[in-house]
C-alpha cells in the first residue's frame, strides 16, 4: 500500500470514527438521562418512595453504569473531531472546544459518583423520610444542571463556530447548534428534560458526518467533472504553507481539499 492510499484511508476513517463515537454517546447518555428522570421524583418530599423501591433503584443503577461508557465515547468523539479540525481553527476556539468538553465529562463523572454513593448507602435506602436525601439531591442536581450541562453548552457553541468557519456542516445545522446551546445555558433550570437536547444535537451532527462520508465515497475517486482527486494535504490549510501549495497547483500538481467540506 503506497503513501497516498494510506493517507486516503486515514482521512476516510477519521470522520466515520467521530460519527460512530458521537452516535454511541448520544444513545448511552439519552438512555441514562431518561432512566434517571423517570425513576427519581422531582419533589424532594417523595424521596422515600424511590430509595426504598427496588425497581427504581435498579433503573438508576443501570443509568449510572452507562455514564462511564458515554463519557468514553464522548472523549473519543472529541479526539477524532479535534484531529480533523485542529489544523483549521484558531487557538481560542481550540482551547474552548477541548476545555469545555473535558469539563463536561468530568462533571458528568462527578455527578454519577455522588449519585452512586447515595444509592449505595444502606442508611439512606432504609430511610423513608426526605431529610437525608435532600442535601444529596441538591448536590447532584446542581452538578448536572448548573455545571455539567452548561459546559456542554459551551462545547456546542465552540464546535458549531468551528464547524461553520471550516464549512463542514450546513448553515441550518449551525443555527440549530446555537439554539441548543442557548437552551442548555438558560433552560436547564426550568425542566430536567431540557438536558436531552445535548445528546440529540450530537446525534444529528454525527449522522450528518456519517451520511456525508457515505455519499462522498459513493462518488468514487473522481469529482463532479470526472477528474481524479488526490488525498487531501493538510499543509494547504495553514497560512505558512499557502504559497508552496499554490505553486504546486499552478505547476499541475494535486490540489488540496478539505475532506470533510461538502462539494459545491
Amino acid at each position: 500500500m503506497d503513501d497516498g492510499t494510506r493517507v486516503t484511508a486515514a482521512v476516510l476513517r477519521a470522520p466515520r470514527a467521530a460519527a460512530v463515537a458521537g452516535i454511541l454517546f448520544s444513545v448511552l447518555l439519552t438512555v441514562a438521562l431518561v432512566l434517571i428522570h423517570v425513576s427519581i421524583p422531582s419533589e424532594p418530599a417523595a424521596a422515600g418512595a424511590w430509595l426504598t423501591d427496588a425497581h427504581r433503584r435498579g433503573a438508576v443503577a443501570v443509568a449510572l453504569n452507562l455514564v462511564p461508557f458515554a463519557g468514553i465515547a464522548f472523549l473519543w468523539f472529541i479526539g477524532v473531531v479535534r484531529d480533523r479540525l485542529g489544523q483549521h481553527e484558531d487557538r481560542l476556539f481550540a482551547t474552548v472546544f477541548l476545555g469545555s468538553g473535558l469539563l463536561f465529562v468530568g462533571m458528568l463523572f462527578v455527578t454519577a459518583a455522588v449519585a452512586g454513593g447515595l444509592l449505595a448507602d444502606p442508611a439512606l435506602q432504609a430511610s423513608r423520610t426526605p431529610e437525608p436525601w435532600g442535601p444529596w439531591r441538591d448536590i447532584t442536581f446542581t452538578l448536572m444542571n448548573t455545571y455539567a450541562m452548561r459546559m456542554g453548552a459551551v462545547f456546542i457553541l465552540s464546535t458549531t463556530t468551528i464547524a461553520l468557519r471550516t464549512g463542514i456542516v450546513p448553515r441550518w445545522l449551525g443555527v440549530t447548534g446555537y439554539v441548543v446551546a442557548a437552551a442548555l445555558l438558560f433552560g436547564v433550570g426550568f425542566s430536567g428534560w431540557v438536558n436531552l437536547v445535548l445528546p440529540a444535537w450530537v446525534m444529528v451532527l454525527s449522522v450528518h458526518i456519517l451520511l456525508f462520508n457515505w455519499a462522498r465515497d459513493g462518488r468514487g475517486p473522481g469529482d463532479r467533472g470526472g477528474r481524479a482527486t488526490a488525498a487531501p494535504d493538510r499543509c494547504c490549510h495553514t497560512a505558512e504553507r499557502a504559497a508552496p501549495c499554490r505553486a504546486r497547483e499552478e505547476g499541475g500538481g494535486p490540489t488540496c481539499q478539505n475532506s470533510m467540506r461538502p462539494s459545491r
